[in-house]
């Protein structure tokens, strides 16, 4: 079988960068690392290149002007045994700040599921032309860890508009024993997506497809 491989873009300032981090002893820590998270959340617009314990995931960031947020794609990875969606989702729009103009109830509520999307003890996927849950991973069986799900949710009949920014964000958050919240550390990767009248903000440079690479 044939596998593509594509060089890494690699010059000066890479050599130099990998020889700063081995010589101040710091590999996956230090202050090399610390720049690279810096300048990854700079470029997707959020507070931290890699969501801190106990943070919400940020979905959508930065958006200033005038427009209409349409849906999100989630893929979502379980790390933890149990119940891992009662997460609430978030729209901080126009001067929000602590509070958002609009909370969620739970993860699966946002999605138009509920009761855990469990038919029967098991998880069911369903599709709907605004919602769906359509994709899920069971390697070791319902509410065991490791799980891994596809969801998606448009706003086409319940559009969200704003007037001055937009940022959005969810919870990682499950159930423990005693009924008790759960702050995880899921895999999650998200997409979103929006119309956005003029002026706006400037967007980023989007990065090449050979940095977006995960093997």
């Amino acid at each position: 079988m044939r596998v593509p491989y594509f060089a890494p873009t690699w010059g000066r300032s890479e050599e130099r960068a990998v020889t700063r981090a081995l010589r101040s002893g710091w590999i996956t820590m230090g202050e090399e690392v610390r720049r690279f998270e810096a300048e990854i959340a700079a470029r997707v617009k959020a507070r931290h290149a890699v969501a801190p314990y106990m943070q919400d995931h940020t979905l959508l960031d930065g958006v200033q002007g005038q427009g209409q947020y349409v849906g999100t794609y989630i893929a979502w990875g379980v790390n933890n045994n149990g119940w891992w969606g009662e997460g609430e989702i978030k729209f901080f729009m126009d001067g929000d700040s602590k509070f958002p103009t609009i909370c969620g109830t739970g993860t699966e509520d946002y999605f138009c599921g509920s009761y855990n999307f469990d038919r029967g003890g098991q998880y069911k996927e369903f599709c709907t032309p605004y919602s769906g849950l359509v994709q899920v991973i069971r390697p070791d069986g319902t509410y065991k860890s490791q799980q891994r799900f596809g969801l998606y949710r448009w706003h086409i009949m319940d559009p969200i508009r704003f007037d001055n920014d937009l940022r959005v964000t969810i919870q990682d958050l499950g159930w423990r024993q005693g009924g008790r919240y759960l702050p995880q550390q899921s895999d999650i990767s998200s997409v979103c997506f929006w119309y956005q009248a003029d002026p706006h903000a400037k967007f980023p440079k989007f990065p090449v497809w050979q940095q977006l690479e995960v093997n």
